[in-house]
């Protein structure tokens, strides 16, 4: 129940900002190219929520880069969040419950009024779903409370299409060689709030000088991505990237398989059919495809065929980095897919169609890996994907900056949740980094102030500075020797080249990409096998593997 009335909170919440006429209180107030917009204040903290920073991909604009906001001397409410992106609704992404629709390109600020300096340090968060998930109205990401902390930060969070409105590869359709952009939208609407951003954050204090972009998850992934993408070049000086790296990302062939599904269950071939539909039946047919969602593509012009590329030849140098992750970031997916049981019936076939992939020499690597870990075989295989999916990507990420002249940060977050088997599970540390302690889908119990404060003061002492290190917290930067990195528990401490021995186990296996593509998953494993010739209650389970495994890689 409690649940349910959290959700219809959500929903409730939903509102439409209208123009305004007459005077309106200044300093509520923010002159922008594309309006004057008027935010709402509580104490200290004054919001402004629902800012367009494109026009509406709707009509002829769907599946079609952003288009930049038109000029206008209009005065406007800044009051409500714009919709969501269209998803299915899930309940550890509660931006789902708030009304979707195509038109959700709109961004949100917070600035806190008692500082009066000008060019203030800008963080722009940009939230994690997987890429087909996820919004701003999502509670978890309300900025008051770290602008509360960090009077001289502006943060803004960002909207953008996400699933099938913004990760789409329509080029198997007829007329599909007209949306050649379809499969990065997503990006692409970043980038576009990032030029609002620069033009217009000055009106709110901010420094488009001092730009931080920060992201968790897919978040954490797009603000990898954009220092090796050209069109984002020079706007943003810092990049704070939690949980995500270059490496989620799918090929071009990866993604095939999410149009060959669009094709199938809505029974369209041309881009003309696909584009007569409504919003009403894109959110239908996105039902029953959003468990399918593509990461951005690899498709050799917006991203680099090898995404780590740029770092390595130094095409990033000039980008100062804080990029980690957590300890147990698969043990996320337990809670996902409907507990212990379908989880330890799930990951096995993932992992069994990952082995597959690799040489007889680097299975025999992913054995000895598995035989210095001790526990079930389920924890094993989730460690094999903490590394393989999050922890070394961000390291070979990092290692690349780094040996060019660039500068990193790194950490390795422990705290964990206190629901069971979760651990340091992905998405935990959110609640911290926004001091939105009160939300506990992923903590399960309000967490830390004390640790919030500390974590809150290192990410805006990097967005100032590039040196996230705090009071009596000396944070060493990242090199390909030591390797120091802070490891982020109830009391942080630096240490070097954290589970070494993995990483030299499994570093090179990254050349795989493996990700958390599911789509293509052959059932016909040793496991599967297995499993099926057993009892009949273990035949049970394998069914409840069949319907989990469709569930099991959505991300945060």
């Amino acid at each position: 129940m409690a649940e349910l009335k959290k959700s219809e909170l959500i929903r409730a919440s939903y509102g439409i900002n209208l123009p305004l006429e007459g005077e309106v209180l200044s300093s509520s107030a923010a002159v922008c190219r594309n309006g004057t917009f008027v935010g709402k204040t509580t104490g200290d903290i004054l919001a402004f929520r629902g800012i367009p920073y494109a026009k509406p991909p709707v009509g002829e604009r769907r599946w079609k880069r952003p288009v930049p906001v038109d000029t206008d001397s209009g005065v406007y409410e800044a009051y409500y969040n714009g919709k969501s992106p269209i998803q299915t609704e899930w309940e550890t992404e509660q931006a789902s419950y708030y009304p979707q629709g195509e038109d959700c390109l709109y961004l949100n600020i917070w600035l806190n009024k008692s500082c009066s300096e000008t060019d203030k340090p800008v963080i722009v968060f940009l939230h994690g779903g997987a890429y087909g998930w996820g919004g701003t109205a999502d509670p978890l990401y309300d900025g008051a409370n770290f602008v509360r902390h960090n009077p001289d930060i502006v943060l803004v969070t960002v909207g953008y299409r996400t699933g099938l409105m913004g990760f789409v590869d329509l080029s198997y359709l007829k007329g599909g060689e007209f949306y050649p952009d379809a499969p990065n939208l997503g990006l692409l609407d970043q980038i576009e709030a990032l030029r609002w951003v620069q033009k217009n954050i000055a009106a709110f204090g901010g420094d488009p000088d001092n730009v931080t972009i920060c992201g968790e998850s897919a978040g954490g992934g797009s603000v990898s991505l954009f220092p090796i993408i050209g069109e984002a070049k020079g706007l943003f000086r810092r990049v704070i990237a939690e949980s995500g790296s270059v490496a989620l990302t799918f090929s071009k062939e990866q993604c095939k398989a999410f149009t060959k599904r669009l094709m199938r269950e809505s029974g369209l071939k041309t881009m003309d059919e696909l584009t007569a539909l409504s919003e009403d039946d894109l959110k239908r047919l996105n039902k029953k495809l959003n468990y399918y969602n593509n990461f951005p593509q690899r498709d050799g012009m917006l991203i680099p065929l090898d995404p780590y590329r740029p770092y390595e030849i130094g095409a990033t140098s000039d980008i100062d980095i804080l990029i980690g992750t957590n300890s147990d970031e698969a043990n996320y997916w337990v809670g996902e897919i409907g507990g212990i049981v379908p989880y330890r019936f799930s990951i096995p076939v993932k992992y069994e169609n990952d082995l597959k992939t690799l040489t007889l020499t680097d299975r025999k690597r992913v054995k000895s890996f598995m035989s210095s870990l001790s526990g079930h075989s389920i924890w094993r295989m989730s460690e094999f994907y903490d590394e393989m999916m999050f922890r070394l990507p961000a390291i070979k990420q990092a290692q690349s900056h780094v040996q060019n002249g660039g500068k990193v940060f790194m950490y390795y977050w422990t705290q964990p949740s206190s629901v069971k088997y979760r651990g340091a599970c992905h998405a935990v540390e959110l609640a911290y980094v926004f001091g939105n302690l009160d939300e506990t889908i992923f903590t399960g119990e309000r967490g830390s102030e004390e640790l919030s404060r500390t974590v809150m003061t290192m990410w805006a002492n990097f967005a100032r500075t590039g040196d996230p290190s705090a009071e009596g917290l000396a944070w060493l930067p990242y090199d390909a020797d030591r390797r120091s990195t802070m490891v982020i528990s109830a009391e942080p401490e630096m240490y070097d080249d954290v589970l070494s021995e993995q990483r030299k186990l499994l570093f090179p296996l990254l050349r795989y990409m493996i990700n958390p593509s599911y789509a293509e998953l052959d059932y016909n494993v040793p496991f599967v096998r297995k499993t099926a010739g057993l009892t009949a209650a273990a035949a049970v389970s394998a069914v409840a593997l069949v319907i989990g495994i469709v569930k099991l890689f959505k991300d945060d």
